[in-house]
């Protein structure tokens, strides 16, 4: 697939708050092609869910600012878009699965409100066909007796149903882009792979392109065409999915991987945690922000911020190790 229908270049974007500036996205590049679901994975705090709303310039502004750099959706540059014309986008053209259904759904509107609301809005439907089309939305995300349930309030309603209401409200406009930021934090298991299935079999029959973001590599195994791995508001390392898995390049993806359970190591055989936290992003270091947690590193990686690497045509490292002329002295710090 060749054929971007999301373009990121060099995103900055920082929070101005009482302390200083948090520099919280700091030159992320990516793209997102026609059909395809692209995972966005990483610790807490390593900019994925910023760079997500950023997309739908969703970041309040103050305390964030949007620095430098352009999102092309279909060509037009949303960071230039005014406010009226990203509402005529959001929902349309780009939906949003957030965390916490619980918290983003209105707890004093009925679920069927709640998505006619987005159908009225974009649609031009009447209140009677919007309706009539939540409930084949609340079929088609495979909630059962449609009919009365469209009339029910989210506490009415299980986690896991909860969160196909919130898929329901996204996918009303048949959006180009899906933007899915955790949408299985806090489900059990089962009901984490009902949902993935569901996201994977709507997207199969509308074509819709998928950013996922997510903590859990089991998720982004089963579902996800390429993965970009995020760290320190920077994108670390770029891939498919067999790339990153079996083949990865950057000591960070490398460490996020051991740290996962495995079922062909023993009972006996520990996790390798990642030693140290992520680095103070209102003070972000001078050079490899992954540095001082890293057991490769060398002394150039101290003061020196690495380029993006290329590894194969759809493979990229930012990372010294892949530099010809340090592969050659690898001096350890």
């Amino acid at each position: 697939m060749n054929d971007p229908i999301l373009r990121i270049s060099d995103l900055h974007v920082s929070f101005h708050v009482r302390g200083g500036e948090v520099q919280a996205v700091r030159g992320v590049s990516l793209d997102v092609n026609r059909g395809e679901t692209v995972a966005i994975v990483g610790e807490s705090g390593s900019g994925k869910s910023v760079t997500a709303q950023s997309i739908l310039r969703l970041i309040p502004t103050p305390p964030g600012e949007y620095k430098q750099g352009s999102i092309e959706f279909m060509g037009q540059d949303l960071l230039t878009k005014s406010e009226q014309e990203m509402e005529a986008i959001r929902g349309q053209e780009i939906g949003m699965i957030f965390q916490d259904p619980m918290t983003s759904l209105n707890p004093t509107l009925t679920v069927g409100f709640q998505i006619s609301e987005v159908l009225i809005k974009h649609q031009n439907m009447t209140k009677a066909q919007a309706t009539s089309r939540a409930e084949e939305l609340l079929t088609l995300v495979g909630i059962p007796n449609a009919k009365d349930r469209v009339r029910q309030y989210p506490h009415q309603f299980s986690g896991g149903m909860r969160q196909r209401v919130m898929i329901a409200i996204a996918l009303a406009c048949t959006p180009s882009l899906l933007i899915a930021d955790e949408p299985t934090t806090a489900l059990d298991v089962t009901i984490q792979a009902q949902i993935m299935q569901l996201l994977k079999d709507l997207q199969a029959k509308t074509g819709t392109s998928i950013i996922l973001i997510t903590h859990d590599l089991g998720v982004v195994a089963e579902t996800c065409d390429r993965v970009v791995v995020m760290y320190a508001g920077k994108v670390v390392e770029t891939g498919t999915k067999e790339e990153i898995f079996r083949n990865p390049q950057h000591p960070y993806t490398r460490g996020l991987l051991r740290s996962l359970p495995r079922l062909d190591h023993s009972k006996s055989e520990p996790l390798i945690p990642i030693h140290g936290t992520p680095p103070d992003m209102s003070a972000p270091p001078k050079g490899c922000a992954f540095c001082a947690r890293c057991d490769e590193a060398m002394r150039i990686c101290v003061d020196n911020d690495p380029v993006n690497y290329t590894i194969s045509e759809t493979q990229g490292a930012r990372c010294w190790l892949h530099d010809p002329v340090c592969k050659k002295e690898g001096a350890s710090a």
